[in-house]
């Protein structure tokens, strides 16, 4: 696996835990009313990071692994609802998106399919 989707598959773990765990301050905060907010205060600052580095990953993934046009807003979908990175980054694999070869890789799947 080329060490951009590690990076990836690393990067939409991170932003599926920090969304979860928003989720659960956000619910500490408003539902059982604990003080200090929570924890939203930091744990939104985490998951903002996290979603913007997802977002930059993915755009590193997509243009480097030579993801066909209509993969790219599936997986910027995937970092709206929680946990839908992870679901995208598997999905990712078993379809081979995130096991080719960056360096084999010329337009995409007809041009290795025309060499071999």
């Amino acid at each position: 696996m080329p060490a951009v989707a590690r990076w990836f598959r690393t990067i939409a773990i991170v932003e599926a835990v920090t969304w979860a765990a928003l989720l659960v301050a956000m619910f500490l905060k408003y539902v059982v009313k604990t003080p200090y907010e929570g924890g939203v205060p930091v744990v939104g600052m985490l998951h903002g990071i996290a979603f913007v580095v997802y977002c930059v990953s993915t755009l590193v993934a997509a243009t480097t692994l030579r993801w066909r046009w209509w993969v790219w807003p599936l997986a910027f979908a995937a970092a709206i609802p929680p946990l839908a990175t992870i679901a995208f980054e598997r999905w990712a694999g078993r379809r081979g998106l995130l096991h080719r070869d960056p360096a084999r890789t010329v337009f995409g799947d007809r041009a290795l399919a025309r060499q071999g």
